[in-house]
């Protein structure tokens, strides 16, 4: 009896996306999914494109092909989302494979087209993320974070506003980005083709830089200006939504405004009990009992239930319901400061300060480390890694704690990684 042993194109990308630390656990609803985004033939192609940026004739060698044909395949991908096509500051084009999250699942239903596909995708991808466990625990509960939050800078006080850093700010993300885009928040839009969704604005999540270039050129993002995306932020304050972006100080991509009920994150907090899933801010809410009337409006608006009423029976037998904070749960996202109409919440510092990497290279050397697939992304022979991008990589290593490191150099086997970390002086 023969045994099959060619592999199809979508097991052959999903082997190369699992190589990285953002990956996504072979299914069958996986499988589904890939195969309403892209042809067989083209998640072939896309298996052996390099995960870092590259160039149309990067991508020509790789594929054995022609510039012309190449850059011809390389556009109609981009063009429904699977790459972003990116202009550099330089002038040069480079095109990225982004990962499945935050990446090319969003991307599929960042757009409101008509189109009878995006509700097969959506509950597809209901049972890939919100029945199924492994994808979600797999790319939330790490170590090193995907996502951070960012505080509703409102429920600052001025004490609080003097040490927040301008990467810690939404606002200060805006006004720095060289293109923002606006688009359709994927993860209401999926729950609204399953009639799971909640009165939260649609059109209000946002992309900045290379990526929201990319995603407006190929109308998956309206451009808007910094006025205009302030006036969003406002709006998401007045729905009580969270901002969530990706979890780096330089170069962020995107801020999403994230609901309690229908966020992939925050139901993520809700589903595990754990804030494992993504960097908080530097606050905590702090109750003064003596304000608190027991009325439950932070309660109703934390979108993590960090915040529960407890009943207190005084000497007279009043029962009195004062509210109480999980700080194991809490976002410190500053919601439930703005929805005490009787000041019994402030923010206050946490008492140990949350570490966010410096870059996504920071970041993802971080997770490959963490998930032992360190080797992968230096010895992906088909990123044909540049002595630019191998300095990326080692930087980012040398900068890491000890311990980290010793992880590092274990896991690649090199004696001049660890010539190299011996000899680093900070």
């Amino acid at each position: 009896m023969a045994h099959r042993t060619l592999k199809t194109g979508y097991e052959q990308l999903s082997e190369r996306l699992n190589r990285f630390p953002q990956g996504a656990p072979p299914t069958e609803y996986l499988f589904k999914i890939l195969k309403v985004l892209m042809s067989e033939k083209e998640a072939r192609i896309m298996s052996k494109l390099p995960i870092k940026p590259f160039t149309v004739q990067t991508a020509s060698e790789a594929l054995s092909m022609n510039l012309k044909d190449t850059e011809k395949l390389l556009i109609e991908l981009a063009s429904r989302a699977l790459l972003l096509d990116i202009e550099e500051p330089t002038g040069v084009r480079t095109f990225v494979l982004p990962p499945p999250m935050a990446g090319f699942f969003e991307f599929s239903l960042m757009r409101l087209n008509g189109n009878s596909n995006q509700r097969i995708l959506a509950e597809l991808f209901y049972q890939y993320l919100n029945v199924e466990e492994d994808f979600v625990r797999d790319l939330f509960v790490t170590e090193t974070k995907l996502g951070r939050i960012f505080v509703n800078e409102q429920a600052l006080s001025t004490v609080n506003d003097l040490h927040i850093l301008d990467y810690e700010r939404s606002s200060e993300i805006i006004k720095k980005a060289s293109h923002i885009g606006v688009g359709t928040c994927y993860c209401r839009h999926k729950m609204s083709h399953l009639g799971k969704a909640c009165d939260a604005p649609l059109e209000i999540c946002m992309t900045f830089g290379g990526t929201a270039a990319s995603l407006i050129k190929y109308g998956y993002a309206r451009e808007i200006t910094v006025s205009e995306c302030m006036n969003l932020i406002e709006k998401a304050y007045d729905y009580n939504l969270v901002q969530i972006g990706e979890n780096e100080q330089e170069g962020l991509p995107f801020i999403c405004n994230c609901c309690g009920c229908c966020c992939e994150a925050l139901l993520a907090i809700k589903r595990f009990g754990t804030l494992n899933t993504i960097n908080t801010t530097n606050f905590l809410p702090e109750v003064e009992e003596a304000r608190c009337k027991g009325c439950g409006s932070c309660v109703q608006a934390c979108p993590v239930d960090a915040l529960s009423l407890e009943s207190q029976i005084k000497g007279n037998n009043t029962v009195l319901k004062k509210v109480k904070l999980d700080e194991n749960v809490c976002l410190g996202c500053g919601v439930c400061v703005r929805n005490c109409h009787h000041g019994a919440l402030k923010l206050k510092h946490r008492d140990k300060r949350v570490i966010t990497p410096v870059n996504s290279v920071h970041r993802i050397v971080l997770q490959s480390i963490e998930q032992g697939k360190l080797h992968n992304l230096i010895f992906d022979n088909q990123a044909l890694f540049s002595h630019r991008a191998m300095a990326a990589i080692l930087g980012a290593i040398l900068k890491m704690p000890p311990l980290k490191q010793m992880m590092a150099s274990e896991q690649v086997k090199s004696k001049y990684l660890l010539a190299l970390i011996k000899n680093y002086k900070v």
